[in-house]
């Protein structure tokens, strides 16, 4: 990162300078400190710095990353957000919904790979807008997706791997159903500004993405003691204060709680069939500074993690700003939410975390402290969990060296 896109420790004004003193010191940054630390380019390289620190103090000189099977169960939904291509209409050529041989059969060849996460991903509720899904769950014997996905989960644990769900809005009781299943459960918060879901908005059209509904599943998560994973988009419209807004409001939710196990800071990705074709993207500084933002945000023992596979050219620089996380990497199956952004070679991706002082190693879809903690693991997973957890610590990184699909 070369200094002149940056800025300089002399350039940062008196009173983020005393910010970043506090922050380095371990108090914790104020929404409007937040903000302006944000807001300033000048004083990057500090927040960077500060940030690694905040990370090492808690994290060492371990970063994570967990070997996975992406399993989209289904790509039909009801929401239609401006910048997605993954979701679709019936009839559509590229629509699908996974049965459940086709859930065994990628369960079993990940499994093969040295997976341990199932990642169960699908579209909001389309059984509420689509006639011919309704006819497809009938035919498989449900009458909603969250049952199916119950099935699926099921499947995947048979198979071998720990499924972590994210199915968009659930309720306290399908939640409850899945955690039976489920080591962990996942809902990307966005944005909590009711703003982005104006006319014109990237959110006009997806209800799901109402930031109270999905305040409330982060809620109704933490009281059913579930491990969550959440998160931030970035570039999709939302200011500055906005984004920090959104990691107040986990961090609440977690500090209220306890169940955030790990915070997303993903960055928008343009892509020719969207409508946000020719929208800019979010820079690697942006980023960069953002995953800082939300480790001095954030308490120290909630992951930060940025996918790999949207950033490619990034990744030192990532680390610099206190990520801890890579999220979830796949020897098997594509990213179907950014197919065209492939995941990066994990030995690659090792010695890139080596050459700056860090240890790459695997790790579970449930983090250590929920496994330990009673109260978090459904007692008949936690077999599963005992040897998925001894097979990671003895794995080395050259585990998934295959190329990715």
């Amino acid at each position: 990162m070369r200094r002149s896109e940056t800025g300089s420790h002399a350039a940062v004004r008196p009173a983020l300078v005393a910010t970043l003193a506090r922050a380095a010191a371990g108090d914790a940054l104020s929404r409007d400190e937040a903000v302006a630390l944000l807001d300033d380019p000048a004083c990057t390289e500090p927040l960077l710095d500060v940030a690694g620190a905040r990370r090492d103090a808690h994290w060492g000189a371990t970063v994570t990353y967990s070997p996975k099977v992406f399993l989209p169960v289904t790509n039909l939904c009801r929401d239609r957000c401006t910048y997605c291509t993954f979701r679709k209409d019936p009839g559509d050529p590229d629509a699908w919904t996974m049965l459940p041989e086709d859930i065994a059969g990628w369960s079993t060849r990940g499994r093969a790979l040295g997976c341990k996460e199932a990642l169960l991903c699908l579209g909001d509720k389309p059984e509420i807008a689509f006639r011919e899904y309704r006819t497809t769950l009938a035919s498989l014997g449900h009458a909603t997706t969250a049952e199916y996905v119950e099935r699926a989960s099921a499947i995947a644990l048979e198979c071998g791997l720990l499924p972590h769900t994210n199915a968009g809005l659930l309720t306290g009781d399908e939640m409850a159903r899945l955690r039976d299943l489920n080591v962990s459960l996942g809902l990307m918060l966005e944005n909590v500004s009711p703003r982005l879901r104006e006319r014109g908005q990237v959110h006009q059209w997806a209800p799901d993405k109402d930031p109270a509904l999905r305040l409330r599943m982060l809620r109704e998560a933490g009281e059913l003691r579930i491990p969550f994973t959440t998160g931030l988009l970035i570039g999709i419209g939302e200011t500055l204060a906005e984004r920090v807004d959104t990691l107040v409001a986990i961090r609440d939710l977690h500090r209220a709680h306890g169940h955030i196990q790990e915070v997303i800071v993903q960055n928008f990705r343009a892509k020719p069939t969207i409508p946000l074709a020719d929208a800019p993207e979010p820079d690697a500084v942006d980023l960069a500074r953002t995953v800082a933002v939300a480790r001095l945000l954030l308490d120290p023992e909630v992951s930060v993690q940025a996918p790999p596979n949207l950033s490619p050219d990034d990744h030192a620089l990532l680390l610099r700003a206190g990520l801890n996380d890579w999220g979830g990497i796949s020897p098997l199956t594509p990213d179907y939410v950014n197919p065209e952004a492939p995941w990066p070679h994990v030995a690659a991706l090792a010695d890139t975390c080596r050459a700056a002082g860090y240890r790459l190693t695997e790790r579970l879809a449930i983090y250590p402290r929920y496994i330990e903690e009673p109260g978090w693991l459904a007692p008949a997973l936690r077999p599963h969990v005992t040897a998925l957890a001894a097979e990671a610590r003895s794995a080395a990184p050259a585990a998934l060296e295959a190329s990715p699909a």
